[in-house]
């Protein structure tokens, strides 16, 4: 745990986005989840949700914190962890 609060003070985070087809992430602290439609990444400034159309990864730098995605990209949002906790599928199950 403190290897990852170390990496994450020495990281920043930005995203680019190439014409809806490509996305360059940095300060990225693990890949969470992903398939085809969407992917959730924890960054140094909070949890990052990507939805789009035939996403995937392309490049993956886990020392340097960076991700390329390639796919449509419909959507970028942060979200706050305890939305992430909220939002799980047991949460869902039992509302």
């Amino acid at each position: 745990m403190d290897k990852i609060k170390e990496i994450s003070t020495n990281l920043s985070h930005s995203f680019s986005v190439s014409e809806r087809k490509n996305i360059i992430i940095t300060g990225i602290i693990k890949i969470d989840s992903f398939d085809k439609e969407e992917f959730l990444i924890e960054t140094v400034q909070g949890f990052m949700h990507i939805k789009g159309e035939n996403l995937e990864v392309v490049k993956l730098d886990t020392y340097q914190g960076n991700v390329t995605i390639k796919g449509k990209i419909d959507g970028i949002d942060y979200i706050e962890e305890t939305n992430k906790k909220e939002n799980s599928l047991f949460n869902k199950l039992f509302r």
